[in-house]
Order: structure tokens, then sequence, then C-alpha cells
């Protein structure tokens, strides 16, 4: 199994606050890895470290040399003035000359959305988009910074379905920063659970189990997704 990233020893300090601590995680090829941890905890920063938009105050990041990313940002402020349709700004991507957006369109299931203005679109419309604009690299690592947020139920539950399913067809690396463990628990392969350091990682069962995750996010919460498991689980087996 190939390492996408390396960081060893990693620590952001901003203006004398401590923000991330010795923070040592590699990503490897074809899993999808969730980022969890209370709000605070450095999760934004960290993904910022791994992009390469922010320079560690000590540490090292070593990136593969055929690492390609795609990034989709917690927000993107758009002028609600602009008149510009999905497909032009998609357009506007550096990568257009060689991707083929109306099928990267019909991969996230937006194709309908392509002559529509970007401020006419839902939340959960809008993450398409920007998860469209976000494979025109043809990415082998795909970030997600808090990919549902703003995102109705129904919709989340669309997105995370497509997220897994671009997992199986591009076979690539998906880092996704999210609060929900529900979705840790049943589509996950490793979990990061951070709190400025890493609290602690492994297989979501595992990683669940940590008594510092438990102090994080609570016993009867944890609990109760562990009853849901069970049932979801009895579930599949009739």
């Amino acid at each position: 199994m190939s390492e996408f990233v390396v960081l060893k020893n990693i620590y952001v300090n901003f203006s004398d606050r401590s923000i991330l601590h010795d923070i040592s995680l590699s990503l490897n090829s074809n899993c999808i890895i969730t980022l969890i941890g209370p709000n605070g905890a450095g999760k934004s920063t960290l993904i910022r470290v791994i992009l390469g938009l922010i320079k560690p105050t000590s540490g090292t990041v070593i990136r593969s040399s055929y690492l390609s990313i795609g990034y989709v940002p917690q927000k993107l402020h758009l002028n609600s003035l602009l008149p510009i349709t999905v497909e032009r700004f998609l357009q506007l991507s550096r990568h257009k000359k060689t991707t083929n957006i109306l099928k990267i369109l019909e991969r996230v299931k937006a194709e309908s959305f392509r002559y529509l203005s970007l401020k006419k679109l839902s939340g959960g419309e809008m993450q398409r988009v920007l998860l469209a604009r976000a494979l025109l690299n043809n990415p082998n690592l795909l970030v997600l910074d808090e990919p549902v947020q703003g995102v109705d139920v129904m919709g989340q539950l669309d997105l995370y379905n497509l997220i897994h399913c671009i997992r199986n067809e591009l076979n690539c690396t998906i880092l996704i920063v999210s609060h929900d463990l529900n979705f840790v628990m049943a589509r996950t392969d490793h979990v990061i659970c951070l709190n400025k350091h890493i609290c602690c990682s492994g297989s979501p069962k595992t990683v669940f189990k940590n008594l510092e995750f438990i102090s994080i996010f609570g016993l009867e919460r944890i609990q109760e997704i562990a009853i849901y498991q069970h049932h979801h689980d009895h579930i599949h087996q009739y």
C-alpha cells in the first residue's frame, strides 16, 4: 500500500498559541479516512497543512511525486449577484481542457444542473457541483471538509452514497472531515480523532473503544450508535 502524504512531528502555532501538537500520520492509497474531533481541535488547520496551504511551524511533510489532489472546501463564498452557470463555473478550472465536464457532472449525478445559475442551487446540489470541480483534476487524493454541512438529511445520505461510489470507481483515497459518527462507523476504513494532537486512530471499532474518544463525544452518544450498528448488521444477515 503506497503512501500519498506523510506527516512527521508536525507543530503549528499561531501568535504563540498551539494549534497542532506533534502530529504524525500517513495517508495511504485506496481508502476512506475520516478526521473527527471537537470544535477547535485543529481539523481545518491539519487539512490546510496536508494541502500545502500553510507551512507548519515545525515538522516534515512528504508528498508523493504522483500525488493529485481534489479539494471540496467547507464553504465557498460566491458573489450572489454573479450570473454564472454551473458549466461556466467548472470551465473556470485550470483542468477543464483535459476533462469532459458533462461526464464529470454525470458522475456526481448533476448533469441536470449544467445550465442552471449557481445561486439557484440548493445546499446539496451545490456540494455536488463542488465535488465535480474537485474531480476535474482526476485526483488520487480527494479531500472533503465537512461535505454535508448545510445539506438536509436526504441530501446527506445521497452525498455519502455518492462519495462511496466515487471511491470504488476511481480507487482513490478520500479524506473527510466529519462530525457524523454514524457515517464514521458505517463507511470509513480508518478514523483519526484529533484534539490538537492525535488522540487515537485506527478502525472505527477500535477508535470507538478508546477512552479519550469516549470522553470527547460522550458515552451515551457512542452507545446509541453501537446499538444502531448492531441492529443494522442483523438486518443484512437475514
